[in-house]
Order: C-alpha cells, then sequence, then structure tokens
C-alpha cells in the first residue's frame, strides 16, 4: 500500500494530494473486464478482458494484474436492477469481492454497474458486435470512472 492511502477498518482513506492507484472489475460468469486508473485525473483504461468458468476466474491472472499495477483500492460493478433493487446476480458478484478482498489483502468496494455494458456497447465501432469484441474492460473502465467522481458511491461487498 502506497503512503497515498490507508485503510482503516476496511474502508479506504484517500490522501488526495497524491495519486491512487485503484483496478475494477466487470463480474461475468464467462468473463471478467478488467479496468485501472487514478484518483489525480479521475479516468481509467480498459486493461484486458479475463475468462472464467461459471463465475470462477483465474485468481493467477488476477494477482498478476495487481502485482503489475500495485492498486490500492479495487472496485466491483454491482448489477443492480433498474429500481435499485438487487438482481439475482448480485449475490455472485458480492461472493466475487468478498474472495477478492480476502486474496488480494487490498480494500474492495461495490459501485452500481446498472447499464455499464450498455454504454461500453454504444460507445464501441461496432454497437452490435460483442461477440467479436467484447466489451467488458470497456464497462470495467466506466464502472471505474463512475467511482472515482464519487468514491462515497462505494458499498462494502
Amino acid at each position: 500500500m502506497s503512503a497515498s492511502s490507508a485503510i482503516v477498518r476496511g474502508t479506504l482513506k484517500l490522501n488526495t494530494s497524491k495519486p491512487v492507484c485503484v483496478m475494477a472489475f466487470d463480474f461475468g460468469t464467462r468473463q471478467i473486464g478488467l479496468a485501472v486508473g487514478q484518483t489525480i485525473t479521475a479516468s481509467g483504461q480498459p486493461l484486458a478482458v479475463l475468462k472464467a468458468r461459471d463465475g470462477q476466474p483465474n485468481w493467477q491472472q488476477i494477482a498478476d494484474h495487481i502485482k503489475q499495477w500495485q492498486p490500492d483500492a479495487l472496485i466491483v460493478g454491482l448489477p443492480l436492477n433498474m429500481d435499485g433493487s438487487e438482481s439475482p446476480f448480485c449475490q455472485r458478484a458480492r461472493k466475487f469481492a468478498r474472495r477478492l478482498q480476502g486474496r488480494m489483502v487490498l480494500p474492495v468496494k461495490m459501485v452500481d454497474e446498472r447499464l455499464s455494458t450498455a454504454e461500453a456497447k454504444s460507445r464501441g465501432e461496432r454497437p452490435n458486435s460483442y461477440r467479436d469484441k467484447p466489451v467488458d474492460s470497456e464497462a470495467a473502465c466506466l464502472i471505474l470512472e463512475t467511482w472515482l467522481q464519487d468514491p462515497g458511491l462505494g458499498l462494502a461487498p
């Protein structure tokens, strides 16, 4: 953990005078999108789309990305229904977030990801070509930028 952040009872306290690196995940049962960004510019960049098997990620691949980027915190999208209630998939996303926090020993927050995939698709070159070019990492970037704009939106896993 860098000097620019500290963990206090599992929460992330930010020192805005120094950049804090944050990694975000768009969790899915077949694919998991990754993005990375930092607090100085409040922007992110898509990183990768990792394969998953029935919601089980390749934890070594995730650990490798974390080792490379050395984030101070992790953000996971929370797939709420349009009315704000929890979707059936929320439980799986929360389980992933808790496992991520336990395995990587970093603070994890969850952010409402409603419409992030739809927005990522609409920003793409060919909005209907999801099979040809998955947008999971772009969706992770939108989730990350939501949190960077307002860290108070972060929820516990």
